[in-house]
């Protein structure tokens, strides 16, 4: 029984983007194993069927398997058709003739992440993809959200099992409110089916279960799932049975209530509420799909804890190290005895909230069996710790790679769903209403709590038919949000980029300011030593241009005579120890120490204290970034020092 839903909002009529060469193809197929933006963690491999077409293609049927022709270019995003319905499954018959079939090309859930299909959204968009619906768009059995070992038919509403206990969920979840929805076994409670010899018949446990609760076991498993067994009619949570109501088999109709109170909204100043609804969604293509990939929601270690059935502490700390006589001996160490004070103790478990007033109960063939559960275990996340949430905060995304984290808030899929376990060759049909065979009473908690409903009451429930389009709502109600929150980012980023766009342009400014400067300075310096050297006495030239007389008298310091510098002495290098610099023309370094003898004018002296070479110390000035001192200018300084020396010693002299 199809029952169609309400489509996305303005998603109607989806045009497809054309392709490089210009012209639309609404109706192509995408090309597993080719190049994609789309970040694509899995492994392709080409399929040995084409996948069936788009349900919103013309010309297609849904739950066909029709090939397609791949008209379609993979370089981007553009040239990829925009589907409100996802293309899959491909249903493969389990057995030749059979009603039941296998589903391929679709994500499945399992190894810690799950799957829920994508469109490409149209152009215009923040954000790349969009969450969209497959076929039948109706409250059924989740394709991607089951154990592959169950068969279905492609209404997806009645379930075929293989071996051992596996288990489907439904696809949408009960957040709030009361619902119900019938469950009738076609084969159950031990029945053998087939020529197959078994140790065990056929049997099945229905019930609710989070989205932790595991798929590759019964209802009622651990903690995160609730179950109702038709072999004994115990009911079972945490994998112990109590006395609940009657055995069920083949023929029965079971229904399912399920009573859960009203979701309340998030502390908006705190920004650690579980209650904050937050996605972590990365958009890849897997089997020629885009899927939403997701980090499946973890169990918590005060979940796992719950299910120590000695009552015992699971903390191996407190368990004593073998000794070697024990083990020479043959004996196992005692497991008794005090803990280790060596070891660090384990952290304190997190409380368990619980729903308040909350309850789940079943009907066999329209009679009521009582309250299973009450109080159930709340479906949010636990509060993180302090600590939990540092370590989690120092693990950064990859450069170029955006990894997968933990989500410690609502993403808006939890809740309570509809958890079908089947044994063996078990089968059962679902039936989500609103007709119902065995139709439960106008106010199901009256009945339940023993009091008598008033006269013609309004019905106080729902059935889960309703849910269905009621959940895809609020999913495309967060779309809507999460595309409005990436177009305030990106306003911001690119606010962020221009300034520093402008920053980048005035530091290039500044240093072109600054180049242009030095440039001008040294022309300046040039210019000066050029005029300098221009008005000097005719005659020979030093190594920094300067002119001078072929014969100059100059004053020694240290002594009272001048002393004459002749022609053929004038180019023997002296050193000139007091400026670093040796060898330069034919001037004397004004150091006392020219001579290499160990006469030193004491200080006080008329040498000393006329000594033509000013210093750093004497002149009083400072050196370093305020006279613009640089490893460029040191040479310069250096120059200057020695011709204010010289210039010093020719007054002198004069």
């Amino acid at each position: 029984m199809f029952v169609d839903s309400s489509p996305p909002p303005e998603m109607d009529v989806l045009p497809a983007y054309p392709s490089n060469s210009g012209s639309a193809t609404p109706s192509a197929a995408h090309t597993p194993g080719t190049h994609s933006a789309v970040h694509n963690r899995k492994r392709k491999r080409a399929p040995p069927t084409a996948s069936s077409p788009a349900p919103s293609d013309p010309g297609s049927i849904a739950g066909a398997n029709t090939p397609t022709e791949i008209l379609v270019s993979r370089a981007d995003l553009s040239s990829r058709p925009i589907l409100a319905i996802s293309r899959g499954p491909t249903f493969v018959p389990a057995l030749e003739g059979s009603e039941f079939y296998r589903t391929e090309f679709i994500g499945v859930n399992r190894h810690g992440f799950r799957y829920v299909p994508a469109g490409i959204n149209p152009p215009g968009h923040a954000q790349p993809c969009r969450t969209i619906e497959s076929n039948p768009t109706a409250f059924r059995v989740s394709w991607e959200d089951r154990s592959p070992f169950l068969r279905v038919t492609k209404d997806g509403l009645e379930i075929s099992g293989t071996k051992g206990f596996r288990s489907a969920r439904c696809n949408a979840p009960i957040r709030e409110g009361n619902w119900y929805m019938e469950v009738k076994i076609v084969h159950g409670g031990g029945e053998f089916v087939g020529d197959e010899v078994k140790s065990e018949g056929s049997h099945v446990r229905l019930g609710w279960g989070r989205r932790e609760a595991p798929l590759n076991g019964p209802a009622g498993l651990d903690g995160y799932s609730y179950g109702y067994r038709d072999k004994t009619g115990d009911k079972v949570t945490l994998s112990r049975p109590r006395p609940y109501g009657r055995p069920f088999g083949s023929g029965d109709v079971i229904g399912m209530y399920i009573s859960l109170p009203s979701h309340y909204e998030a502390d908006k100043d705190d920004p650690h509420d579980p209650a904050h609804i937050k996605r972590e969604r990365i958009p890849i293509e897997l089997k020629g799909q885009e899927y939403f990939e997701i980090l499946e929601y973890p169990q918590s270690k005060e979940m796992t804890a719950l299910m120590d059935h000695s009552g015992k502490s699971t903390n191996s700390a407190s368990l004593p190290s073998s000794s070697k006589k024990s083990l020479e001996k043959g004996k196992l160490p005692e497991r008794g005895g005090p803990i280790n004070a060596n070891k660090t103790a384990a952290p304190a478990l997190r409380p368990l909230p619980t729903l308040p007033a909350s309850r789940i109960a079943f009907f066999v063939n329209g009679e009521s069996q009582g309250i299973a559960f009450q109080d159930i275990y709340d479906y949010l996340q636990l509060r993180q710790s302090n600590t939990q949430r540092k370590a989690k905060e120092k693990k950064r995304t990859r450069e170029g790679v955006k990894e997968h984290r933990e989500n410690p808030f609502d993403d808006g899929t939890l809740g309570y769903y509809p958890f079908i376990s089947l044994f063996n060759d078990a089968r059962v049909r679902l039936n989500p209403g609103p007709d119902f065979d065995f139709p439960p009473p106008a106010d199901i908690d009256a009945l339940l709590d023993g009091t008598t409903p008033e006269p013609d009451i309004k019905r106080t429930w729902r059935p889960t038919c309703e849910r269905y389009p009621e959940f895809m709502a609020e999913q495309w109600a967060i779309d809507a949000q999460e595309e409005e929150e990436a177009k305030v980012e990106m306003a911001r980023q690119a606010e962020v980029d221009h300034i520093e766009e402008e920053k980048r342009v005035q530091r290039n400014k500044k240093r072109q300011q600054a180049e242009a400067r030095k440039r001008a300075k040294k022309a300046e310096q040039q210019a000066a030593l050029g005029a300098s050297a221009g008005t000097s006495t005719p005659g020979s030239v030093n190594t920094f241009g300067l002119a001078h007389t072929p014969s100059t008298a100059l004053h020694i310091p240290g002594s009272s005579t001048s002393s004459t510098i002749k022609d053929e002495d004038r180019h023997t290098p002296v050193p000139l120890i007091g400026l670093g610099i040796s060898g330069i023309g034919n001037y004397p370094n004004p150091s006392p120490l020219r001579h290499a003898t160990n006469a030193y004018n004491p200080e006080g002296s008329i040498e000393y204290e006329d000594s033509p070479a000013p210093t750093y110390a004497s002149s009083g000035e400072f050196r370093g970034e305020q006279s613009g001192y640089n490893s460029e200018t040191a040479h310069d300084d250096a120059e200057m020092e020695f011709l204010d020396a010289v210039d010093a010693d020719l007054e002198r002299e004069s």
